[in-house]
């Protein structure tokens, strides 16, 4: 499985949200729409479960523009946004990919205002305890899948995120240890080309 791909492709879709009907927000949307929008910088550790599978990592957040998924060892894989682009590094096939921000679903989340509206709907939003779940597909595909939301309510914060597919394979993300508004070094959003085993130059 490649993590770091999958990774930002579940934070890349992560709250494009829009309202129930024409013109009307839901307090819950309203909330996390806010709660966003307040967001600086961001670190957290990571579970990430899927096909019986689970890893472990760090995610760094810079808005507006930057992002960094890190998995823990023996994991390689990574995923960095650098403001402009969005660079995937596969360790497996030894090679990385990129695009721009703006071409990727993750600019809704690196923009500098986040607005819950546009390319999802929300289908659904249910309360467990203190928690709040709030379910989006893509508005013009429901049936690619769908994104459920996980708010922590007292205190607020994005807590996970759980992904099914078409297929309805489902990936689950939840972030703990969250740290906000910190100071994190530059050099964590810029793509470094790991070096090829045995290369010491």
């Amino acid at each position: 499985m490649k993590y770091g791909f999958l990774t930002l492709f579940l934070f890349s879709l992560l709250l494009s949200v829009t309202a129930f009907s024409q013109g009307y927000k839901a307090p819950e949307i309203r909330q996390a729409e806010q709660y966003l929008s307040s967001l600086d910088t961001v670190k957290a550790r990571f579970i990430q479960k899927s096909n019986g599978m689970q890893a472990t990592g760090t995610f760094y957040l810079d808005r507006p523009g930057k992002l960094r998924f890190e998995y823990d060892p023996p994991i390689e894989d990574y995923v960095v946004a650098d403001g402009q682009f969005i660079y995937f590094w596969d360790s497996e096939l030894e090679q990385q990919s990129n695009a721009p921000i703006g071409q990727t679903l993750a600019d809704f989340i690196l923009r500098p205002n986040i607005r819950m509206d546009g390319e999802v709907k929300v289908e659904g939003v249910s309360h467990s305890p203190n928690m709040v779940h709030i379910r989006v597909t893509q508005k013009n595909d429901p049936q690619a899948g769908s994104i459920t939301l996980g708010f922590n309510e007292k205190p607020y914060y994005l807590k996970k995120w759980t992904v099914v597919d078409a297929q309805g394979a489902q990936t689950e993300i939840e972030l703990f240890d969250i740290k906000p508004n910190v100071a994190l070094a530059s050099s964590l959003f810029r793509y470094v080309a790991p070096k090829p085993e045995g290369f010491n130059n």
